[in-house]
């Protein structure tokens, strides 16, 4: 359980009006900046201040609100930014509400005396003990009991299972030497926290067990407040024994490998817990775990893909097509207007009959600043010296892509490190594909130094995970993924070097939004099989970068 929160903001802030800033990423879309950046950069913006340096929220960030642009002070890399209205946070009337928290009446210090609540509150309580009484038998720690007041010492964890952050209490006796019991990783950040108890009962306080303990010099007491920080409101009295059942507390049966009976809910997870609480049977066996790679597999097993010569890929710090001078660049994929219409260049944000923005910074000969070219398929139209600043300061490899519909012009090439591909036939099938057997990649990057290309060239770059296993069906629509996911790798689409969104590292190799399933037996991670809907969602994001399944005709 993670406690969650809501923001009031003033109604002339940038929620409160609706106003929205977003910077461009590097696939061409906008992403949004918190809604704390939001605010500030409004603020700036509406005191009509020219820039705002952003390094005092954290940031090393310069925002130009002259070019609208936004520049990394350190690599000095500019991306665009955009003012954008959506709809205005609701107005609250009255004063702002409470803090709110569950189980209910855990802030007012009256606890909810409803079967849930109770179940809750005793399953917080019982699961903190049966998992600090683990810690104590690993580490050979002792508790000392406390009196009717005193001070309860947790440790909280920076890391976290299954989205969860634990906490382990520890008692606090009278005297100096007191054991705190930590739970995760010997490698886990800790922090202290002291939390005041108090021997306060209420009359509708709900009943916390007692638990009987097999081993008698273990016994835990926690007096006042429970393990989520919350007001507490009665002494809890337990000692740690596992698989005994708390008075009221309806039992769970049980099948794991002793056989042992009816254990408390707590070890079933919260869904066990609602379960129960609505009176529902509940079998509590042990977790799945998610199958990621298939059976062992002899080399002489692996053939190759059929259709597809060869079985392996490797791409080099160089291997991408560099265009002409950008003007011919430009040239080639515009038409000249005769007669511009009264509209904005959405690259520039100034109107098309007006000279470009970039009119003195940047100077290109045979292109004027007032020059308005429309690309060729898909009709967008632009000053053409806004597209030449828009390819300098891209790849430089020949292609243009839309800024507004995304539309490719050229063959897009991405800045993918160097590594090697390869791919082969298993004989295995997957979940929903009883009838297939099934194709296997393997990605391979090894970390290195950044170029001129990725965010902070000269920087060195980690690469996690690698060598990293996908699966396909070896059917004819697998085989047509396959034949474009290599095309992509060649050009070099299928990674990038940006921040990780599953452990929040910088400057390491991501995937570049072209999905992969990398679990093989199963679908508990939602990136493996049964999906019938992957593979046609697959083509729709290769098409999207590009790639699309008419160049397999050419």
């Amino acid at each position: 359980m993670r406690p969650a929160q809501r923001n009031f903001y003033e109604p002339s802030s940038a929620p409160g009006k609706g106003v929205v800033w977003e910077w461009e990423n590097d696939s061409g879309s906008w992403t949004p900046y918190d809604m704390e950046i939001c605010v500030t950069i409004q603020n700036a913006y509406e005191k009509q201040h020219p820039w705002l340096d952003l390094t005092s929220l954290g940031f090393s960030y310069l925002i130009d609100f002259n070019s609208m642009c936004q520049t990394n002070r350190q690599s000095q890399r500019k991306r665009r930014l955009r003012r954008r209205m959506d709809l205005a946070y609701p107005l609250i009337m009255g004063s702002i509400p409470k803090s709110q928290s569950w189980p209910v009446g855990a802030n007012s210090g009256q606890p909810c005396s409803c079967q849930q609540c109770i179940l809750v509150n005793s399953t917080r309580a019982a699961s903190n003990a049966i998992l600090a009484s683990q810690r104590r038998k690993h580490y050979g720690g002792t508790t000392g009991n406390t009196g009717a007041t005193g001070t309860l010492t947790a440790v909280r964890q920076s890391n976290t299972f299954a989205g969860t952050s634990l906490w382990s209490p520890t008692s606090a006796s009278s005297g100096p030497n007191n054991n705190n019991i930590s739970m995760g990783g010997g490698h886990a950040k800790a922090e202290q926290v002291l939390l005041p108890l108090s021997s306060a009962n209420f009359p509708c306080s709900p009943v916390m067990p007692t638990l009987s303990s097999a081993h008698g010099h273990h016994a835990l007491t926690i007096n006042g407040q429970n393990n989520l920080n919350r007001p507490g409101t009665q002494r809890i009295s337990m000692s740690t024994a596992r698989g005994a059942v708390p008075p009221g507390v309806p039992a769970l049966p049980v099948k794991n490998l002793t056989g042992t009976g009816p254990v408390h809910p707590a070890l079933a997870g919260m869904t066990g817990i609602l379960m129960c609480a609505a009176g529902l049977p509940v079998c509590l066996t042990r977790a799945p775990k998610p199958i990621l790679h298939p059976p062992p597999i002899n080399k002489s097993d692996m053939k190759p893909v059929p259709g597809i010569n060869g079985m392996r890929r490797k791409t080099k710090k160089k291997h991408l097509r560099r265009g002409k001078n950008p003007e011919d660049v430009v040239r080639r994929y515009t038409e000249k207007i005769k007669v511009v219409p009264d509209e904005d260049c959405t690259i520039c944000m100034e109107r098309l009959v007006m000279a470009s923005g970039y009119e003195g910074i940047l100077q290109h000969k045979g292109i004027k600043p007032e020059l308005v070219g429309k690309l060729g398929k898909c009709g967008h139209m632009y000053h053409l010296l806004c597209l030449v600043a828009m390819y300098n300061n891209g790849n430089k490899d020949g292609s243009l892509q839309c800024p507004t519909c995304k539309t490719i012009y050229g063959e897009k090439t991405g800045t993918q490190p160097p590594g090697k591909m390869e791919y082969h036939v298993i004989p295995h099938c997957l979940p929903g594909y009883p009838d297939s057997k099934s194709i296997r990649i393997v990605y391979d990057i090894p970390a290195g130094i950044q170029t001129n290309e990725h965010p902070s060239p000269g920087k060195k770059f980690s690469a996690r995970g690698f060598p990293r296993h996908c699966y396909l069906p070896d059917n004819d629509k697998g085989r047509k993924v396959l034949k474009l996911l290599i095309m992509a790798w060649d050009r070099r689409l299928i990674f990038t070097i940006g921040t990780s969104s599953t452990t929040g590292e910088s400057e390491t190799v991501v995937w570049n939004e072209i999905h992969h399933k990398t679990e093989f037996g199963s679908n508990l991670t939602g990136h493996g099989y049964p999906d019938h809907k992957y593979l046609d969602n697959v083509l729709t994001e290769l098409s999207a970068q590009g790639v699309g399944e008419d160049n397999l005709k050419d």
